[in-house]
């Protein structure tokens, strides 16, 4: 008998299930549970973007298509449209929030996050921070005004450039200008921050 493993199944291997599920039980997020379970949801959701699906029926479609290979990713069976809609909407989003700063922590600990090859002459921390907007509809998201026929929200984020992770990330009213929120950035004493000039704000100095 031939073994096989898809890539995402293999991408999946590096996740701690212990990890998760010590959270499972802190946050009690399979409280009343009725069969479909914590990871279950977290492997949908991951599929979707790693699918780039576009809607949670194109996610239960997708892992329908991958019958007999969904025991590689700990699935019995693919989800319902409205199970995983239902378990997004019930379940708190502390526990996946939690889990990705536990793993991403892990990664770093045994140095599994992408590294420089090559050190930068000083030994300052370097880090960048930038913005941009995201366009959203008005017809499903009102409380997104940015123009009359279109809403937006800003993200702005400090990236590390020790491992090339976010240091820092903040969602933001899209018409809001980028210098009222400088101040929410914290960095270590005696890092070099990168940014443009529209972070520039000459009443803080």
């Amino acid at each position: 008998m031939t073994n096989t493993a898809s890539i995402f199944s293999q991408l999946l291997k590096v996740i701690s299930r212990i990890e998760f599920y010590k959270l499972v039980h802190e946050f009690k997020a399979e409280f009343r549970s009725k069969g479909f379970s914590c990871w279950s949801q977290l492997t949908s959701m991951l599929f979707f973007h790693l699918a780039e699906a576009d809607s949670l029926r194109e996610i239960c479609n997708g892992l329908a298509c991958s019958t007999g290979k969904m025991v590689h990713l700990g699935l019995t069976k693919p989800p319902s449209h409205s199970t995983l809609s239902y378990a997004n909407a019930h379940r708190p989003a502390e526990l996946f929030e939690n889990f990705f700063f536990t793993t991403m922590n892990r990664f770093r600990s045994q140095k599994l996050l992408y590294s420089r090859k090559k050190k930068f002459r000083f030994k300052n921390k370097l880090l960048s921070l930038d913005s941009t907007t995201i366009s959203l509809c008005l017809s499903l998201f009102p409380w997104a005004t940015y123009r009359r026929a279109k809403g937006g929200v800003k993200l702005h984020v400090m990236l590390d450039h020790d491992d090339y992770m976010p240091r820092y990330v903040l969602i933001t009213d899209a018409q809001k200008h980028e210098r009222k929120y400088a101040e929410f950035f914290s960095a270590p004493k005696g890092s070099i921050i990168a940014m443009d000039r529209g972070y520039n704000d000459y009443g803080l100095f």
